[in-house]
């Protein structure tokens, strides 16, 4: 019985192998489900943890990923900008601090920060932890080098985003400019920095649902703190613009396997919960505890009054918004 084994999984018991994952598969959805909420509930609460991205330097990436809008390679007609000034970053991390949301990420397209780059950077997250100290500031710069790591965290820098998009086996079929393990490299220099790690992936590639489970697994073993899951949204101009959308139940059972594997993490949804009628409550009660709020890179995403609303009526506990009372 399912609600057994989520029993064993707070108890201590920990799933490592496609094996051990099996059960997932076969299980009733719904019961899944109410499975992956009893181990969130047991294992991290009732605190939603919030985040929200601004595109910080936009198009022209050296990147192949396919399934990207930004890549240079791809012809998708996106907005394509340089680093943005500071104070046009410090005005949008203030309209969401006084949201509520518990952390602010600046996310740049390219393979890394450099240069001038990295300056502006280290320049915007200083001066956003001096007006924001109450935001946790969290960076997405792509496969960066250990000064760039060192230089972020003295800036005030809490969290490195680095997803590894999918399980090292499907890998090669989303991008050839990098590597899987250029990928943990990178993670492993972020944690020697001192620096807590975002990393997760996209769902909906074309990968197998071996490929899910692996990624699950593979991503337990790099012991991330929060794990991040979107759903591809087919980009005309990418390589993946014709690939089917993946139906809601497919999403809900694998935000589910997440939580299993990973108990004690954030599972934080992000592109593609806009895509729930309800907004995507029925993945809160699949095992997530965390989402992106606001809009995307280059996606629409769900707006944060609307978010709030729906997590209150849940009956998760959120940071207060201006005015809100504790």
């Amino acid at each position: 019985m399912i609600m057994e084994l989520a029993r064993e999984i707070t108890a201590g018991r920990r799933l490592t192998s496609r094996e051990e994952c099996e059960p997932l598969l076969s299980a009733e959805l719904g019961a899944l489900n109410e499975a992956a909420d009893y181990i969130r509930r047991e294992m991290t609460g009732d605190k939603v943890d919030l985040c929200c991205i601004i595109n910080g330097r936009s198009g022209r990436c050296s990147e192949d990923c396919k399934f990207c809008a930004q890549a240079s390679c791809n012809h998708t007609g996106v907005s394509e900008y340089p680093f943005l000034d500071t104070e046009t970053i410090l005005r949008d991390c203030g309209k969401y601090a006084a949201l509520g949301v518990d952390r602010y990420s600046i996310v740049t397209a390219g393979r890394s920060l450099s240069g001038g780059d990295l300056d502006h950077a280290a320049e915007a997250y200083r001066a956003l932890h001096e007006r924001y100290p109450g935001m946790k500031l969290c960076g997405s710069h792509g496969l960066e080098s250990d000064e760039a790591f060192r230089r972020m965290k003295e800036a005030g820098v809490d969290t490195v985003h680095c997803n590894v998009e999918t399980s090292r086996h499907y890998f090669p079929q989303i991008c050839s400019t990098h590597t899987y393990e250029d990928k943990v490299r990178s993670i492993r220099r972020a944690k020697a920095a001192g620096l807590h790690v975002c990393c997760g992936g996209i769902i909906g590639m074309g990968e197998s649902w071996a490929d899910r489970i692996d990624m699950a697994l593979e991503i337990a073993e790099l012991d991330p703190q929060s794990i991040p899951l979107n759903v591809l949204i087919p980009i005309p101009g990418t390589p993946f613009e014709d690939l089917e959308v993946m139906k809601n139940e497919d999403v809900l059972r694998t935000v589910s396997i997440f939580r299993f594997v990973n108990p004690e993490k954030q599972i934080r949804i992000a592109a593609g919960r806009f895509r729930f009628e309800d907004g995507g409550a029925a993945l809160f009660r699949a095992g997530a505890s965390a989402t992106i709020t606001g809009d995307m890179l280059t996606t629409v995403g769900n707006n944060t009054r609307e978010d709030r609303a729906m997590f209150r009526e849940m009956g998760f506990r959120m940071k207060p918004a201006s005015g809100e009372e504790f």
